[in-house]
Formats: C-alpha cells, sequence, structure tokens
C-alpha cells in the first residue's frame, strides 16, 4: 500500500506524456486470497453456530458454546502475536479449520451439564457434576489432537517452512478452547443454564427433538444387531483397510494445488540463430493473438537476452487476467484455449504456465517442472539429452517437453593468419576490436543533457549486420593507415556451435522441463520421466529432478514418515493419559475409516493427493478419535462404577455419548465444509484438505458408531484374559527325571511348563 500510495504521489510530477500502469501486483491476489479466507472464517462461524442452536433448540445453551469460538480465536491471535506470525493464506486457513472442532469441547461439556440437569439436579450441582465427569475426557481430546500437529514443527525442507506457522497457529486455537471449555463453559452454565424438560416448547422444538429420539432408537437396535455380529463387522473393517491401502497407493499423488492468481507466465523461442529483428516480428504476432483474449487485462512482451532468458532467440511474456469474479474461465482453461492459436505462428514456440503460488527451486524453465542430466563426458551428455528428449515427447502424460540444449547456433570462425597479419602491421587485438566495433555494443561517447544523458553506440548499418558477406569487407586499419579488408588476413569458416553452454553445480548439465496433460498426476510423469531416463541414458550421465519435481520427491518420502510419527505420537500421549496400552488402540481404531473416506472423496472429485491433502489426512487423526473417546471413556467408568459388563458398558455408553458425538461431528463438518466447496481467489489451493476432512469425518462418522463398539469389546476380552492368565501364574506339573538323578533328582522333579 505505502508503494501505491507512493506512486499516486510521483504522478503529477512527471512529465503529461507519461503515464504510470501497474501490470505486474501479486499483493493483488494475495489480498483477494486473505479477504476469501476471511469471508469463510465468518461463513463458519455462523455454520457452526447454528449447528448447536439446532441441536439444542435453547439460546442460552446456544450462546454458552458459542463463545469459545471468538475467545479462541482472540487467544489465537494473541499467541500469534507474541510469536510474531503474521495473517496469511495458511494462518487464516487454520483458524478456519479450527472453528468447526474449537466448540467440541464446550459442546461436550455443555452437554454432559444438560444431562445431569434433566437428572434433576440444579445448576451449581450439575455444572460441577457434569464437569468433574467429563473433564479427562476433554483433557484427552485435546492433549491428543494438539499431538497430531508435533511432528509438523519438526519438518525440515520447504514443507516444514510452509506449514509450521499453519501448525502453532491451529494448536493454539485448539489449547484455548480446551482452556475455556474446563473454566468458563461449566461457569455460564452454573449461572445462566436453565434446565426446561418440562417446559413446553413449539412445534419446530418437538419436531427436531423427536426426530433425534427416532434416530436414537434405530441407532440402538442397529447397534444391538451389529454387536450380535461382531465377525462380520471385523470383516468389513478389514475390507476398509485393504481398501485404504489400495487408494493410497492408486490415487494420483500431487505437489501444491493449481491455484488461479489471474497470472500467466510466459516464455517464446524460435530456431537457433534467429536474428534479433526476426525474433521482434515473431514475438509481435504472438502479442496481437494475445491481445485480441477477452479475458485480458494487459500483458508484457520482451525479446533478447536478459531475465530469465539466456539467448537472443527467447522472449519473454507476462499476462495480467482480469480478476476471476469477471471471467468464465479459469487460469488453466485460458492457456489450454491460447495453445492452439499460438501453435500456428510460425517459426516460434509458446510456452505458457500458471506460475505457482509458491516457487519452490532457483532455476525457472519454459515449463514448470525440471529433469536434470550432468555429466563429465559432453559428448554422451548431448547425445543422451537429446534421446531422452525424444522419448519423452511420445509419452502421452507430458506435455510442453523442452530443453535449454542449444549446440546448433550458426557461427562463423575467423580464423587469423597471424603471419601475414604481421607482415601488413596488423595485430590480433585489432582485428578483434574491429569486429566488436561493428558487431558489438562498444559505447564511443556519452551525450549529456539538463535531465538525461544518452550513450552513443558504435556498430554497422542493419543492412551490413543480416549479410555474412559483409563481413569479408570488413576493413582493418594498418599502422601504415591503408585499410586492408579482413578476408586478406583471415579464414571465415561457416559452422554451427552452442549457443550457451549451461551447468548446474559444477558440471555442464542440460535441463529437460515438461508440463503434466490435462488428467495427469505428477506422481505419473515423474514415474514415466525415471523410466525413459532408464532406458534412454549412459550409465555416465546423472540425473535429479529439480524445482518443484525435486521438492514433490522429497515430500512423498516425508510426509508418509510424518503420518507415521503423528500416529506414534498419538498413541504413546493415549498411552499416558489412559495408562493402557490397550484403549488407545480402540481410540486409533476408527483411523482407517477416516482415511478411506477422504481418499475416496479426492478419487470421486477428481482430485489429487496433495500437501494439503496429507495435512488433512493428519488432521483427520486428531478429529476422528474424538468419538471413540467420548465412548471410552464413558464405558471405562460405568464398568468402574456400575460393575457392567464391558459389552453393557460400551452401549450405555453409545447411547448416552450419541448426541455430543453428533453435535461436534456436524460441527466439524460445517467448519470445514466452505473450504471443501469455496470459491474465489486462492479456494482451489485450499479445496483437497476440505474435501479429505469433509469426506473422511461425513464416512467414519458412521462406521465408527458400530464398529468402535465392536473393537472394544474384543480388545477388553483379550486384554482380560491376558490378565487372568497372567494373576493365574505359570503352569507345573511332574516330569520324570530318569534314574541318573538320584534322591535328589527326583526331589527337584518339577519344572515350569511355560
Amino acid at each position: 500500500q505505502a508503494v501505491q500510495d507512493l506512486i499516486k504521489k510521483l504522478q503529477p510530477e512527471l512529465p503529461a506524456s507519461i503515464e504510470v500502469h501497474t501490470l505486474y501486483d501479486r499483493s493483488e491476489s494475495i489480498k483477494r486470497s486473505v479477504d476469501d479466507v476471511r469471508f469463510t472464517l465468518l461463513l463458519t462461524l455462523f455454520l457452526v453456530v447454528l449447528v448447536i442452536f439446532l441441536f439444542l433448540r435453547n439460546l442460552p445453551a446456544t450462546v454458552i458454546p458459542s463463545l469459545a469460538l471468538p475467545l479462541s480465536v482472540i487467544g489465537t491471535f494473541a499467541a500469534m502475536h507474541l510469536l510474531g506470525y503474521s495473517l496469511d493464506n495458511l494462518s487464516l486457513m487454520a483458524l478456519t479449520l479450527s472453528v468447526g472442532f474449537v466448540v467440541d469441547d464446550a459442546i461436550v461439556m455443555l452437554e454432559n451439564i444438560i444431562r445431569h440437569q434433566e437428572m434433576g439436579k440444579g445448576r451449581m450441582e450439575a455444572a460441577l457434576a457434569g464437569s468433574r465427569e467429563i473433564s479427562f475426557t476433554i483433557l484427552s481430546m485435546t492433549l491428543s489432537l494438539t499431538a497430531v500437529f508435533i511432528p509438523i514443527l519438526f519438518m525440515g525442507g520447504i514443507l516444514g517452512r510452509l506449514f509450521h506457522e499453519f501448525a502453532v497457529t491451529i494448536s493454539a486455537s485448539i489449547l484455548v478452547s480446551g482452556f475455556v471449555s474446563l473454566t468458563l463453559t461449566p461457569m455460564l452454565c452454573s449461572r445462566f443454564l436453565k434446565h426446561e424438560k418440562d417446559r413446553e416448547h413449539g412445534a419446530f422444538y418437538q419436531a427436531i427433538e423427536r426426530m433425534f429420539e427416532r434416530s436414537l432408537r434405530a441407532y440402538e437396535r442397529s447397534l444391538r444387531w451389529v454387536m450380535q455380529h461382531r465377525r462380520g463387522a471385523m470383516v468389513f473393517s478389514a475390507i476398509i483397510l485393504a481398501a485404504t491401502v489400495a487408494l493410497f497407493v492408486g490415487i494420483p499423488k500431487g505437489f501444491l494445488p493449481s491455484d488461479d492468481n489471474a497470472q500467466i507466465s510466459g516464455t517464446t523461442e524460435a530456431p537457433e540463430g534467429t536474428s534479433f529483428q526476426s525474433m521482434m516480428q515473431h514475438q509481435q504476432a504472438v502479442a496481437a493473438i494475445v491481445a485480441k483474449d477477452p479475458d485480458i487485462l494487459g500483458f508484457m512482451s520482451s525479446v533478447g537476452a536478459g531475465g530469465r532468458s539466456a539467448s537472443l532467440n527467447q522472449g519473454r511474456l507476462f499476462i495480467h487476467l482480469k480478476p476471476r469474479s469477471q471471467r468464465r474461465r479459469s487460469v488453466d482453461q485460458i492457456i489450454r484455449n491460447m495453445g492452439p492459436k499460438l501453435s500456428a505462428v510460425p517459426g516460434i514456440r509458446v510456452f505458457l504456465q500458471n506460475p505457482p503460488a509458491i516457487r519452490i527451486g532457483g532455476q525457472v524453465s519454459k515449463s514448470l517442472y525440471q529433469y536434470t542430466l550432468q555429466s563429465t563426458d559432453m559428448a554422451s551428455l548431448y547425445q543422451g539429452a537429446k534421446s531422452l528428449e525424444q522419448k519423452l515427447k511420445g509419452l502421452p502424460v507430458l506435455d510442453n517437453v523442452t530443453s535449454d540444449l542449444q549446440i546448433t547456433n550458426p557461427q562463423i570462425q575467423v580464423n587469423m593468419d597471424r603471419d601475414r597479419a604481421a607482415a601488413m602491421g596488423i595485430t590480433p587485438t585489432e582485428i578483434e576490436d574491429a569486429l566488436y566495433y561493428a558487431y558489438g555494443s562498444r559505447q564511443v561517447s556519452t551525450i549529456y543533457t539538463a535531465d538525461n544523458q544518452y550513450w552513443v553506440i558504435m556498430e554497422l548499418l542493419p543492412q551490413y549486420q543480416r549479410d555474412i558477406a559483409a563481413l569479408q569487407q570488413l576493413q582493418i586499419r594498418a599502422k601504415s593507415g591503408d585499410m586492408i579488408p579482413l578476408q586478406s588476413v583471415a579464414t571465415l569458416v561457416p559452422g554451427v556451435g552452442p549457443l550457451t553452454v549451461n551447468h548446474y553445480g559444477q558440471l555442464p548439465a542440460v535441463t529437460l522441463s515438461f508440463d503434466t496433460r490435462q488428467g495427469a498426476s505428477l506422481s505419473d510423469a515423474v514415474s514415466a520421466v525415471n523410466k525413459a531416463a532408464k532406458d534412454a541414458l549412459p550409465s555416465n550421465v546423472s540425473t535429479s529432478f529439480a524445482g518443484t519435481a525435486q521438492a514433490f520427491q522429497d515430500s512423498q518420502r516425508g510426509l508418509l514418515a510424518l503420518l507415521l510419527v503423528a500416529l506414534l505420537v498419538i498413541y504413546l500421549v493415549l498411552g499416558i493419559l489412559y495408562e493402557s496400552f490397550v484403549h488407545p488402540l480402540t481410540i486409533l481404531s476408527g483411523l482407517p475409516f477416516a482415511g478411506f473416506g477422504g481418499l475416496l472423496t479426492l478419487f470421486l472429485f477428481r482430485t489429487e493427493l496433495s500437501v494439503y491433502a496429507y495435512v488433512g489426512i493428519i488432521l483427520l487423526i486428531g478429529l476422528v478419535k474424538k468419538n471413540a473417546i467420548m465412548m471410552i471413556d464413558f464405558a471405562l467408568e460405568a464398568e468402574r462404577a456400575e460393575a457392567l459388563s464391558p459389552e453393557a458398558a460400551i452401549l450405555k455408553a453409545c447411547s448416552v455419548r450419541f448426541r455430543p458425538i453428533m453435535m461436534t461431528t456436524m460441527a466439524a463438518l460445517m467448519g470445514t465444509l466452505p473450504i471443501a466447496i469455496g470459491g474465489g481467489a486462492g479456494a482451489d489451493s485450499r479445496r483437497p484438505l476440505g474435501l479429505v476432512v469433509v469426506g473422511g469425518l461425513a464416512f467414519s462418522q458412521v462406521v465408527t458408531l458400530y464398529v468402535t463398539p465392536v473393537i472394544y469389546t474384543y480388545l477388553d476380552s483379550f486384554f482380560h484374559k491376558r490378565r487372568r492368565d497372567l494373576a493365574e501364574g505359570p503352569r507345573i506339573h511332574p516330569v520324570d527325571a530318569g534314574p541318573a538323578l538320584g534322591a535328589a533328582g527326583r526331589g527337584a522333579g518339577f519344572q515350569d511348563s511355560d
């Protein structure tokens, strides 16, 4: 904003013929994206509060847990301020996601206090008894959900820097909400929560209540049936687990989703040896086609070496599009539509790409992904690069395959006859100077004016620069003062040579760049490139992906390890909280169902498993286990306090906890749904995360209500059987020691069978 204000101040001081227009401003897309996330955050707040009201149908009861939302957000802002964080897309997305489940703890606390009120207790007594009963459950849910993000804090590389603030922000909101739920929520319940069981309610209240009661009775009947067919439930669980693994292996994998930032970056390339004037004409033909597109607001076009172009036969395009709300096509659609039109221009190739929101790696190429070849043997390197490029162009998953190998540029080699030149009084330096004066950019003078200065450059007239025959007539002044033609002291040999010699590290290198075709994933492209390179390249050529493709390869290894570490951390935290090795397994048993639902949703919506989707899966790990924690805590307490059997205890727990489970899950769904279906700036990158969470929660919500009780009874019976076997001690029986042992041997003729 300060730069924009300064431009406005400078405008009156410029000559009247000069106008300043901003064609490249990344801040516009950033501001639009942040505004869209802010709107999503407000919409999520509204939807979550609406879910609470529909379940409770009581204004004070709705306000009490809803207060956890602004307090958690304000507390998170305070933590971000102390840590020096800024409001960006990732921190705002973390807040938006947290809105869906920061109310979970308050909802569980409120629902349990209401349940005690329905038993006939007063407000204060119900608040004390309900909060005492549920406090450990809330503590378990809060700490285990926060533990999910601990591994993210220790990630290295670009992903670690990318998601560090995301993890800290969402963890801070969870911890603040847990503290609010354990303190403020029961206090407000003890003051303002009214018992309304016997009060006359309206038709809307009664209709919702009847619907809930019917749902509860149907769930109880179906749960008893499932408990009678526990083996079938375990078989179903095994099938889902196998399907989850198959989906994880088979689903297309990507890195960072393509986003619409209203910008297109382009590179043009003509054949090697194209003159500047010819290149300029081709570039103008391309620019004329670009200017006709109705969705383009403005563009910049330039040719020649400079910037990211290392040679004279390349040009650059930067296209600024209209805002997304003013056009029907996305950036990717515009690129696909414009491609055939630009390819019709003869003598030039145009490579357009949607620049990523986060550019990884310093190497910039004509296409989005890079594959670098290196070798000390330049002949093998160049031959292998040509062979591999032809193979890659034939692969159906790749598009815009190109190379920075330019070694057939027409050139003239000037071989000086040093003896003849010396006889005429001409030195090699004078020949080099004559060539540079004619075809270089030798500055010979500077003209100064009142407000500017002009360089005087010596060169031949353009018509002589384009004529090779004129080179032979170039004259050099000898010491005697005579003008000697260049052909008298040198021989001109036409040939070809490298336009540029590229290096990567300190070795000669060739970089092949490519895009993925529509519908193909980056994982498919990487596998295809690796296979083609293995077949086409000699053993003395080393290869590696660069930039985004390299970061994608690193992320696939790192993200899978991160997922496993997150599971281990949660298991350890739950094991410490419950002082048990078995109960954490029961709580984590619902994770395959959440993973299956999230991956299936990505598959149905034809969305890649990107980095954001991975974060959604990690988030699911923390969300799904909340249902199991609420069930198991109640079941364990029922076993201890009421001496119920494990099956009776878990059935009672499922019935009593049905309402808070449904409320918390619906709140989390409503908190994530705007991200899954949202539009606007930056929505394309956030959508995979929302789809994973919504799909995983929706599927696991239904399945875990049935499978978790089954697994609880199985593990509980196994645990009790094992404990009973240990309590009985080792079994002993007599063994015939044989006559050689004598009396002592017969007296000691007993041994432990175990």
